[in-house]
């Protein structure tokens, strides 16, 4: 009881401008029940471990359910392999953003936006003396990437990723409902495992979450191999958000060529190919890849049109 009181007290506490960014939630992390999903499920419980964060195991699908009774589904029974966190959340990216950037601007700081070199549509150039690319998953249509990164998606709320040959061309702020027929199939049959009741239910929404990955998930903070002027940060596989509060700083250590020598050698430009752990990596099949670029081609328009 004490430590529920505790815990509502650090929210309370916040701030009210940081009100509605995190939001705590307890949750159960699964893995398949063979040796990579053990491996896995290791992996992430050595990070609270060895900082001595709480965590519980769970033997299997029952205890889930004698922890959290609103499940009802069999929990991916038999090979079940888990563990709960209560002291886990979520927070808004968007707004952690944006709170970030008013922080900045209340304390003197000023944000200046500067485009030294681009090509613009009409193919005019406006040259520059030092470039950086931080685009996410555009960078590999905006600058040669070789194999050092890998574009995909996966539909939120499921660990279902898929490889897309080609860098999205949906402007940022648009949030298409779209996720390819058997994405959303796998996305139902891992809500149907908790909740089958709401197994026939529409979503109100599905969207692809895009990631840039690397072989090993380590970021890419170095300047470009074929081009001395062209600094290249990036490549988040899926983890970058948790960073933010560090991440500018090590990224202008790195355009400086100031990094600790083991971090600019971990987050140097490579050339290998690969993807990190997860799911097999699928590709859109050509129907699927045509339906969904006819749909980002509509919203550019749209967005253009405005």
């Amino acid at each position: 009881m004490l430590e529920s009181i505790n815990k509502e007290n650090k929210v309370n506490s916040v701030q009210p401008k940081y009100k509605g960014i995190f939001y705590p939630a307890p949750y159960i992390l699964t893995g398949a029940g063979n040796p990579y999903g053990e491996s896995w499920i290791a992996k992430t419980t050595k990070a609270p471990t060895n900082r001595e964060l709480p965590w519980t195991k769970l033997e299997d699908a029952a205890a889930a359910k004698r922890k959290y009774p609103v499940l009802s589904g069999k929990l991916a029974t038999p090979k079940f392999s888990g563990y709960c966190n209560e002291d886990a959340g979520w927070a808004d990216a968007s707004k952690t953003v944006s709170q970030l950037r008013d922080d900045c601007l209340e304390l003197g700081h000023f944000l200046h936006c500067t485009i030294r070199g681009v090509k613009t549509l009409s193919g005019s150039m406006i040259q520059g003396d030092h470039f950086i690319v931080t685009a996410g998953a555009w960078m590999t249509g905006l600058v040669p990437m070789y194999n050092s990164t890998l574009v995909t998606a996966q539909v939120e709320s499921a660990g279902d990723r898929s490889y897309i040959p080609s860098p999205p061309r949906i402007p940022p702020r648009e949030r298409a409902n779209f996720a390819p027929p058997d994405g959303e199939q796998r996305l139902r049959q891992g809500l149907v495992e908790m909740f089958p009741e709401l197994g026939d239910r529409p979503f109100e929404r599905l969207a692809l979450c895009w990631y840039t990955d690397t072989p090993s998930g380590d970021f890419i903070m170095d300047y470009h191999p074929d081009y001395r002027s062209l600094f290249v940060g990036g490549a988040g596989s899926g983890h970058a958000f948790k960073f933010l509060p560090v991440l500018g700083e090590y990224m202008s250590q790195a355009i400086k060529k100031t990094l600790p020598c083991h971090l600019a050698k971990k987050w140097r430009f490579r050339k290998d190919y690969g993807s990190r752990g997860g799911p097999a990596r699928r590709e859109l099949q050509p129907l699927k890849r045509a339906s969904f670029e006819n749909l980002s081609c509509t919203l550019l328009l749209l967005s253009t049109a405005r």
